[in-house]
This record gives C-alpha cells, sequence and structure tokens, in this order.
C-alpha cells in the first residue's frame, strides 16, 4: 500500500518513513499542507497520515478540502495537541483515527493496520484467492503446504493483485504505487518482480497465476484445482 505522509518536523518524519517502509508500506512524505493537496490530486495513496500543525495549509483544513471532493482516503491525524476539542475536530472533520505525539510505533503500526482494513473494507489481516492467502501483518504468502515470506516489494505487487484480482493493473499503476512517480526504475522492474512471484506461486502449488494482458498488464487468475 502507498501511503502519504505530511509532517514538517523533518526529524520524525524521517523516522516514520524509516518505519513504514521497514513494514511494506511504499511512502511519499511531505512537509507542509500545500504539498499534501498537491500529491493527493494523483489518487495513488491508499492512506494518508497528516499532521495538524503545518505550514502553508494546516492538516485539518487538507482533511476538510479532501472531505468536501467527495474522498473517502483513510486518513489519520498526528499532532502534538492533546485537548479533547481538538481530537473531536479532527473526527467530526472526517478523520478516520487519531494519535497524539509522542506515541509507540508498535501502536502506530497497529492502528495504521486497522484504519486500511477499514478502508479496502475486508477486516481482515489476510488476502485469499483460489488455495493461497496472503498474510498482511507477516508478509507471508501461504499455500496449503508450505509458504515464504516476501520481500517488500513482492508483497507489495501481490497485495494489489490479491485485492483485485480480476482487475488487469496496468504496469504503470504499479509503478506509480510501489517505485512511485520520481523512480528512475525501468518498467520491467515490474516484470522481473511478477517472475519471482510466479516461482512463488508454482513451488506453493498454487491454483493461481499471474497471468499477463499483453502490453496492458497483469491480474490473477484460477487454475483447475490442485
Amino acid at each position: 500500500m502507498r501511503l502519504l505522509l505530511a509532517e514538517d518536523e523533518k526529524a520524525l518524519s524521517s523516522a516514520l518513513v524509516t518505519i513504514l517502509k521497514h513494514n511494506n508500506y511504499a511512502v511519499d512524505a511531505v512537509f507542509n499542507g500545500a504539498d499534501a493537496l498537491a500529491y493527493l490530486e494523483t489518487g495513488v495513496y491508499d492512506g494518508v497520515i497528516l499532521d495538524i500543525m503545518m505550514p502553508h495549509v494546516d492538516g485539518l483544513s487538507v482533511l476538510k478540502e479532501i472531505r468536501r471532493k467527495g474522498s473517502r482516503l483513510p486518513v489519520m491525524i498526528l499532532t502534538a495537541k492533546s485537548e479533547v476539542d481538538d481530537k473531536v475536530a479532527g473526527l467530526d472533520y472526517g478523520a478516520d483515527d487519531y494519535m497524539t505525539k509522542p506515541f509507540s510505533a508498535k501502536e502506530l503500526l497497529a492502528r495504521l493496520r486497522a484504519m486500511l482494513r477499514r478502508g479496502d473494507g475486508s477486516g481482515d489481516d489476510n488476502l485469499y484467492f483460489g488455495n493461497v492467502r496472503l498474510n498482511r501483518l507477516t508478509c507471508e504468502l501461504i499455500g496449503n503446504n508450505c509458504s515464504f515470506r516476501l520481500a517488500s516489494k513482492e508483497f507489495q505487487i501481490m497485495e494489489m493483485l490479491m485485492r483485485s484480482p480480476s482487475n488487469v493493473i496496468s504496469t504503470e499503476r504499479f509503478m506509480e504505487k510501489i517505485w512511485g512517480y520520481d523512480s528512475d526504475a525501468e518498467l520491467s522492474v515490474v516484470w522481473v518482480y511478477v517472475s519471482y512471484l510466479r516461482k512463488k506461486l508454482n513451488a506453493l502449488g498454487a491454483n493461481v497465476k499471474i497471468k499477463a494482458n499483453r502490453n496492458i498488464g497483469y491480474y490473477l487468475e484460477k487454475t483447475d484445482d490442485k
């Protein structure tokens, strides 16, 4: 999943980016609300973490603006403020969760997982297709008799495929969501990671294959049950 982090404290932002990337999230970091609104216009994000006190445009104004436009993007508010009125305002403006600094990384990750599960309607740490299961907490791809812990980009590709198994996802979309707009990586890198996943699915004895729609993208297809 790709997240936008809007936090003007650069040391904290850097620490959060490191934690999130270590836990297999793709992250873009901005340091003011105006940039947050510009980045959110791309529509490539699965969730956003917003600090309230930011220059140019504050976090609550960003939240109000995206909700005004009809976005249901999951939003977590981070703030040094602990007053009840600030928490109430954030929730009333449409935040999905609210954390007060300082906070533990473990709690942030747990609440972020819960928020994103609600956002995609699954309510579960697992995604299922055919006879395989993707555990989003442990990043394991699990078959009937064995499992593989996926590398970060393998996991993100498989997660995108399993969230919409019958939909063709373009190579460009994978690049946007996982590598980001500023990446120097070639489009062919997606094929490389898809090939890794195909080998793992085969080793699992999966009745699931990653199919290519030539010059368009990739999707999942179930084969005869094994």
